[in-house]
């Protein structure tokens, strides 16, 4: 199995969305597809809000996770870079569209639809069985040596 972004350019990362070192986190592992990311991510009952359903909150970090690891990626690729730069959440709208079902695999997908030289804004989503059940739109910026998220990942 090839790793994931996250294992490649972060693997003592412990971020609890998406750090492969959090023995307690959600482990979104996000691959490069065409321009952007997708990752496969299964739920288990205990990140449900009630029987049948994953929480809000577990979907939106698995969005916020996900889109800014698009962000750092399509950024390290337009910079010419090897290395992805260290992005943090500047902003993000999630919107539920319907009851998310924990009953299987949920697919996430992003991309960016606008960036400058730091900063990249994102639109992801989450399907499952097929259909969009929640979408993201955020803006992810690029940080330097003095802020406390540098190279934290």
């Amino acid at each position: 199995m090839s790793p994931s972004v996250q294992e490649r350019y972060a693997p003592r990362n412990h971020c609890f969305g998406c750090g492969p070192a959090n023995p307690k986190g959600l482990h979104v592992r996000s691959f490069e597809e065409g321009e952007g990311l997708v990752a496969d991510w299964t739920p288990e009952p205990h990140h449900e809000a009630f029987d049948g359903a994953v929480g809000g909150g577990i979907l939106g970090t698995l969005l916020d996770c996900h889109s800014n690891w698009t962000a750092a990626i399509h950024l390290m690729k337009a910079a010419g870079r090897e290395t992805p730069p260290c992005t943090v959440t500047a902003e993000f709208h999630v919107r539920l569209l319907r009851v998310t079902p924990s009953a299987g695999p949920l697919r996430l997908r992003a991309r960016v639809v606008d960036s400058g030289p730091d900063r990249a804004t994102v639109e992801a989503s989450v399907e499952a069985g097929g259909e969009t059940t929640a979408t993201c739109r955020g803006v992810f910026v690029a940080v330097k040596e003095d802020h406390p998220a540098f190279h934290r990942w």
